[in-house]
């Protein structure tokens, strides 16, 4: 298999099997014998969960992987799960972020028992509980300066304020919700504790005032409840049982349950599982929003980011994100995952269903003139080799045909070669311009006797044709240049130099059928999926495959040397990938002695 930004290869190189197939495989055969979704104390047709995304930016594969969870423990115990926007922030929330996520949970095929409800629905109740606490001496008003504040949680010490009057916190926390002056200088902290070794137990806040228009409450609301004191109320109030959230929150399981305590309210458990990491990528939403603001990426769905839309835009199907989460489960073990893993659990679903196609390049093309063979002869041929049901199509044998330049650039005048899907063939009278260039014509002569096995090459190739089609081949790489981004680190030092490339393909008169969202795969180059067929030109963008730091990339530092080339951003990009694979092995190579 071979990609645009690759060499062509011998197909002994890319008929190898991988390793990484076994690995896969095992993975997923571990996942089935054990279960790895559960709940603890969970009632068949009891569970309820809950879904309570922040409308401030469009879905990534982490919330994805939250969503998901949450409705496949639904189903498994027959319960329900509930959809309600977390919207207590106006500095952030957007309407158009709302309509998008429930755009993306279609997308994700994850439907909900009930809502979407907000936050904001319950402002009436979450004052009342506020002020009940402040009369019972469990909430007080502080006016001290943040900075000072953050000090004295963290040195365990109390502010001058927490022994403040009853009186005299209802009066603050009436300025707070009127947004006066004073009120902008006070929050309301909950009286837990002050130098608990739990420092989510230092009498966290509970209430800050924010004067920017709420997107359904518009200027009526001053004062605005923390989600550490809102997400308690909401879930026993909507009948939670089971709050599901990600393990970085664990050190504030302790205070959800004080607040339920100290409100008197139902108390839902909270089941934790490990935050999603993606190597290479960014996760928050911040910095997310911040690339497409500055015009890094094209948008939110944007193929290099890791949002839903981006990702099903760049060609992957929801069945394999569901088997990679079902595959996580509810494990709390925080990593960083490979993207190789959930592209290959992609590659099993797209294989047995992807027409394949053939195309060569349109820039580094070698012209041939076939020898006896007249022009344009149509012939049949099966979409699939393995799957009758996607059908047949038309390609023509002629007495002009084109091959990739880097293919001829393999082999010396008079070798005999495999031209695939028709028969063996001799490429004689190669021509370049000059001796470093790369080759321009060349002629054919067939050999229908030769023994398909006996070939060391097996080459793609295409007719001229006036029917054929011009296509627009593009390839996104990792943004970022480091796996395993420090949280300081500065985004601006991470992004990649160059993260897209492009090449311009002639491809056989059978694919003008393509249509936008259409999934194929172009023989010994990998999966794609149509982009924009509105052009004149059809975009497609490369579908990774879960197998590229295996094969392409060694191979890629091999053949650099033999062919002429120009350099070139994607020659850059390939040359270090080959030495960052040959750096790994060494050291691989080096433990396995050292074992010994």
């Amino acid at each position: 298999m071979r990609r645009f930004l690759r060499p062509q290869m011998s197909i002994n190189i890319h008929l190898k099997a991988l390793t990484l197939t076994d690995t896969y495989f095992a993975a997923a055969a571990k996942a089935e014998e054990k279960d790895k979704l559960s709940l603890t104390n969970a009632e068949q047709g009891k569970v309820v969960t809950r879904f309570p995304p922040e409308a401030s930016g469009f879905l990534h594969i982490g919330h994805a992987k939250a969503a998901l969870i949450n409705r496949m423990l639904a189903d498994k115990y027959e319960g329900k799960m509930l959809f309600r926007f977390d919207d207590t922030n106006p500095s952030k929330e957007k309407e158009h972020f709302e309509a998008a996520i429930e755009d993306d949970l279609k997308t994700l095929g994850v439907s909900y028992d009930s809502g979407p409800t907000y936050s904001s629905d319950y402002f009436d109740l979450m004052f009342e509980k506020a002020e009940d606490m402040i009369k019972r001496g469990l909430a007080y008003c502080d006016k001290t300066p943040r900075e000072e504040m953050q000090k004295c949680r963290f040195d365990g010490i109390p502010t001058k304020y927490r022994d403040s009057p009853v009186e005299e916190n209802l009066r603050l926390f009436n300025e707070m919700k009127n947004g006066t002056e004073e009120g902008q200088l006070t929050c309301l902290r909950a009286k837990v504790s002050i130098d608990d070794p739990n420092k989510a137990m230092r009498d966290p806040v509970m209430y800050r005032v924010n004067l920017e228009p709420h997107a359904r409450h518009g200027t009526k609301q001053k004062a605005y409840p923390t989600y550490d004191f809102c997400c308690p109320i909401v879930d026993s109030v909507e009948g939670v049982t089971h709050a599901l959230r990600t393990n970085e929150y664990h050190d504030r399981n302790a205070q959800y349950y004080w607040f339920c305590d100290a409100m008197n309210i139902r108390k839902p458990l909270i089941e934790d599982f490990s935050r999603l990491n993606m190597e290479y990528s960014v996760m928050s939403k911040r910095k997310l929003t911040k690339l497409v603001d500055t015009h890094v990426v094209d948008g939110w769905d944007d193929p290099r980011f890791p949002t839903v839309r981006a990702l099903v835009r760049r060609g992957m199907k929801i069945d394999a994100l569901r088997q990679f989460v079902a595959e996580q489960g509810m494990s709390k073990t925080v990593n960083f995952m490979e993207w190789s893993k959930i592209w290959y659990f992609n590659t099993q679903i797209l294989d047995p269903t992807s027409p394949r196609y053939t195309v060569v390049s349109n820039t580094l093309r070698v012209r041939c003139a076939v020898e006896g063979q007249q022009h344009m002869e149509a012939d049949k041929r099966a979409l699939h080799k393995k799957n009758a049901e996607l059908g047949e199509k038309t390609y023509y044998k002629s007495d002009v045909i084109f091959l990739d330049a880097e293919d001829v650039a393999l082999i010396k005048d008079g070798d005999e070669v495999t031209l695939m899907d028709w028969c063996n063939a001799y490429v004689k009278d190669i021509k370049r311009p000059s001796a470093a260039a790369p080759p321009t014509d060349a002629t054919i002569v067939l050999h229908p006797e030769g023994d398909v096995k006996k070939t060391k090459f097996k080459f793609t190739w295409v007719p001229e044709n006036e029917k054929s089609i011009i296509l627009t081949l593009n390839e996104y790489d990792h943004l970022l240049t480091k796996a395993k981004p420090e949280p300081d680190e500065s985004l601006d030092d991470l992004i990649a130099p160059v993260s897209r490339y492009t090449q311009e393909a002639l491809g056989e008169e059978a694919l003008s059928v393509l249509k936008k969202g259409d999934i194929i795969q172009l023989e010994r180059r990998g999966y794609y999926i149509v982009d924009d067929d509105s052009a004149e030109k059809k975009v497609l963008i490369y579908i990774p495959d879960g197998r590229d730091k295996v094969n392409h990339l060694s191979a890629k530092a091999q053949h650099l040397k033999t062919l002429p080339k120009k350099a070139s951003a994607a020659d850059d990009l390939a040359a270090k990938r080959a030495a960052k694979a040959a750096q790994k092995a060494a050291q691989k190579a080096a433990a396995a002695a050292k074992k010994k």
